[in-house]
């Protein structure tokens, strides 16, 4: 895009066609998923039994999760699906839950994407209970 300065000093922009491919890859797709779904309410963590727990093991050591643990996608030209595993805090009403993950993930995909998001599917794997083994704050730690 190129700018101007018209007569009165304000900048205006000339708009240029150019025509050209986008492609967007998968892994950007997968994160964009993960990071909307880990934004709802009552998402405890994202992967299934030994992926949760070997991610939960890199992510103290690296001090950051990896948006893509537990997302899986297909993308096409137009369309993208998405599948997801989860773990639900205990408590919450998984079904809402499950629904409103669908429509942040759809939101967010398409707004970002431009695809069309055809299904989302949530598969909880597990369920937390608060103060179950491995729940230590870094506050209760006996070794840092």
């Amino acid at each position: 895009m190129a700018n101007t300065e018209n007569v009165t000093g304000a900048v205006t922009s000339r708009k240029k066609d150019v025509s050209g491919r986008t492609s967007i890859a998968d892994s950007v797709v997968a994160t964009i998923a993960g990071i909307a779904t880990r934004e709802v309410d009552g998402v405890h963590a994202m992967g299934a039994g030994a992926s949760r727990a070997v991610g939960a093991v890199r992510d103290r050591v690296a001090r950051s999760a990896d948006p893509t643990r537990g997302v899986k996608v297909e993308v096409g030209e137009k369309q993208a699906a998405v599948d997801l595993d989860i773990a639900v805090l205990y408590d919450v009403e998984i079904a809402d839950t499950a629904a409103e993950i669908r429509t942040e993930v759809a939101t967010a995909v398409e707004r970002m994407t431009g695809l069309e998001v055809v299904e989302v599917n949530v598969n909880v794997r597990d369920v937390h209970v608060p103060g179950d083994d491995g729940d230590e704050d870094e506050d209760d730690a006996r070794v840092r």
